[in-house]
């Protein structure tokens, strides 16, 4: 039986969710789009009511999107709404907030107060309509100059809110910044939104979608750069987009073999009375065995996630 630190790290990791790699937008006006994504793999869907969908059609397109929360699907389910000083937020939230809806993608979040709203908002029509207190999810996305600059504000505002995302397009737009494809200039954004997200207590955020759809190695190498920051999954805009971006936020082979033996190794060291071993040359501490953890963690997770589709 493990006891001390690593005993309580196993413990308190096994209350997490399931892994979210891939968030795979479909527009929610086009239903063949709609069904196509719901039969794949990514680990979560978002039907979108925001960008993808023109003003004419937003209000008729809720029906759609609503309709579509009842049919069947291996992933979560999530609904982008529009920004909350539109005047579409209030609608969209009555018109889909039902069973079968487990989220809701709140678009450039600036404000504790506009956060605050749609929370209190969700409440009130969870209660109404007998769905379980709180059960729907909340991720703000993190896209404008105003919304980084309040980031601890909104993050630690004590809602719902158990993970953030982070929009590149509108805020290098909001910022008059070129996206490069190498995204060097996304990295204090990116930097910012994982530490505040780690110093108000929620899970790693979600990184933003990669634009160019011919260019596979950019969609890798942007989602690698994301994994190396802390984000723990990206958003995609296609299905090919799905396999890569998965396949970079699950852990290699090698990597959990690694893990599995400095765990083993570290809880021998430790029923001895050690706090520090090496092993393959490497010095392993708390520290190390955290990290090999949350690998064995992760990937537990994702196989039982596979295993239930």
């Amino acid at each position: 039986m493990l006891r001390g630190p690593v005993a309580m790290m196993v413990i308190s990791m096994s209350t997490a969710v399931q892994p979210l790699r891939s968030f795979l937008f479909a527009p929610g006006n086009h239903a063949r789009r709609v069904e196509k994504a719901l039969s794949l793999d990514a680990d979560a869907v978002i039907l979108d009511l925001e960008d993808a969908v023109a003003t004419a059609e937003k209000i008729m397109t809720r029906d759609l999107v609503a309709a579509a929360l009842a049919r069947p699907r291996g992933a979560l389910l999530y609904v982008r709404v529009n920004a909350v000083d539109t005047e579409f937020c209030y609608g969209d939230l009555v018109a889909i907030v039902r069973a079968g809806l487990d989220g809701i993608i709140l678009p450039k979040v600036e404000s504790t107060v506009g956060l605050a709203t749609v929370d209190w908002l969700l409440a009130q029509l969870e209660r109404d309509r007998a769905l379980p207190q709180g059960g729907i999810d909340l991720i703000p996305i993190i896209e404008t100059a105003r919304g980084l600059s309040h980031l601890g504000a909104i993050l630690g505002a004590g809602t719902r809110v158990r993970r953030a995302a982070f929009g590149a397009g509108d805020f290098t737009l909001d910022v008059n910044m070129v996206w490069s494809r190498g995204e060097a200039e996304l990295a204090p954004a990116r930097a910012a939104i994982v530490t505040a997200s780690r110093a108000a207590g929620i899970e790693a955020p979600l990184d933003t979608v990669w634009v160019d759809l011919s260019d596979q190695d950019g969609l890798e190498a942007s989602a690698r750069c994301a994994l190396g920051f802390g984000f723990q999954g990206k958003m995609c805009i296609h299905p090919d987009q799905i396999a890569v971006v998965n396949g970079v936020f699950t852990p290699s082979e090698a990597e959990i073999a690694f893990a599995e033996r400095v765990v083993a190794a570290f809880a021998t060291a430790e029923a001895e009375g050690s706090a520090a071993i090496q092993l393959d040359g490497k010095f392993i501490d708390y520290p190390i065995v955290y990290r090999a953890q949350r690998v064995v963690h992760r990937i537990a997770a994702i196989r039982a996630r596979d295993d239930s589709r």
